[in-house]
């Protein structure tokens, strides 16, 4: 029996996937996150259709509820009428490499939906709380059609600033009882949201963390005292007006802003959840909507994209380069040499780097991979 050429397989999976049929989503979904031969191709077919699909990422610590409200998430969509894909970016097993598989069994309720279609990834070692692939994903299922595209990362505290290189909306989910009060006081955490959810508001706590959420987004817009006047000449008889007392008050400034639409300015609301009793989660998903209304209207949505665009060439570049080097016996050899005069303190790291790259121009430039 003859095997089916390379080419001919992926004619077939190009014909399936252009006729919506799940297998061929999640076939194709394995060779890009694998990186098995042809996912270049074969992501290089998809790139005319991407960019239709909106994609939110959803981050915090451990614990904080993110599967729980994915979970709710799309099943709002799904209500809507709106198709979802979900990458829930688990821990990697210790034993096989591949993902624990926890977000996916909490997410067992959206799981058989017909229009819901679920991938667990596993970290590989990757820092910023995303899969290595995790983007390159995500472009298969925009390409797929899917309308919302929900990536919900590992918890991993602060680092997991690749998702807002990835998302064009990200949500932080945070609770009140694990130390989140503190949390607000990191910058990167801070800057990466577009909205904040206090999970499991109904906790002691909740109020206290919107509150200090709230006051460390006025502090940082800048607008604490900007429309109260210099007290010398000051008539203290009359009322201040609203924006002065906005002024004094950075926290419930930031709360005004947030409820305020404006085409050229975003302050990230701070919305409270239960979303194991599906409380809340009707306002999470309005304030998604009206944060895409503004990156459209602003301009930042197309900014966000041509970014996203570019770290990707930057990505691929990286890649080819590394694997073109270090899979080269020649380099290596050369290099090993380069060890001894290293040793004997004759030239420096910097110097065998910078030959290397000279005597590597072929290896770099050549057409075949």
């Amino acid at each position: 029996m003859t095997a089916t050429p390379t080419l001919d397989r992926e004619a077939q999976l190009f014909s399936d996937f252009d006729a919506g049929k799940k297998a061929a989503l999640a076939r194709a979904v394995s060779i890009v996150e694998n990186h098995r031969r042809g996912f270049d191709r074969l992501l290089a077919r998809m790139q005319p259709r991407i960019g239709k699909a909106r994609r939110i990422g959803i981050t915090g610590p451990p614990g904080a509820g993110k599967s729980t409200l994915t979970t709710q998430l799309a099943s709002a969509y799904r209500e809507a009428g709106l198709t979802v894909g979900v990458l829930a970016v688990d821990p990697t097993s210790p034993f096989t490499g591949g993902a624990l598989l926890g977000d996916r069994i909490r997410m067992e309720a959206v799981a058989l939906d017909p229009g819901v279609f679920i991938r667990s990834m596993a970290t590989r070692g990757s820092l910023g709380g995303l899969a290595a692939a995790t983007r390159e994903v995500a472009d298969v299922l925009d390409a797929f059609g899917l309308d919302r595209i929900l990536i919900e990362t590992v918890g991993v505290g602060q680092s997991e600033l690749d998702i807002a290189r990835t998302a064009d909306t990200s949500v932080v989910v945070l609770v009140p009882e694990s130390g989140d009060s503190i949390q607000t006081l990191k910058a990167g955490l801070m800057e990466i949201a577009d909205i904040f959810v206090v999970n499991k508001a109904d906790r002691p706590g909740a109020d206290r963390l919107r509150n200090e959420l709230e006051l460390m987004l006025g502090l940082r817009s800048g607008a604490t005292m900007k429309n109260v006047p210099a007290h010398h000449g000051v008539d203290l008889g009359r009322a201040m007006t609203s924006d002065e007392q906005l002024a004094m008050n950075p926290g419930r400034a930031a709360r005004a802003a947030a409820k305020a639409a404006q085409p050229d300015s975003w302050t990230p609301p701070v919305l409270r959840t239960v979303a194991a009793k599906n409380e809340g989660v009707t306002e999470v998903a309005a304030a998604l909507d009206r944060h895409f209304g503004y990156l459209e209207m602003s301009g930042t949505l197309r900014d966000r994209r041509r970014a996203r665009l570019r770290e990707r060439v930057v990505d691929v570049v990286e890649a080819r380069v590394r694997a073109r080097l270090w899979r080269d016996a020649g380099t290596n050899e050369w290099l090993a040499e380069q060890v001894g005069v290293l040793e004997a303190g004759a030239t420096n790291p910097f110097d065998v780097a910078d030959a290397l790259l000279a005597r590597s121009g072929t290896l770099l430039t050549r057409t075949d991979r």
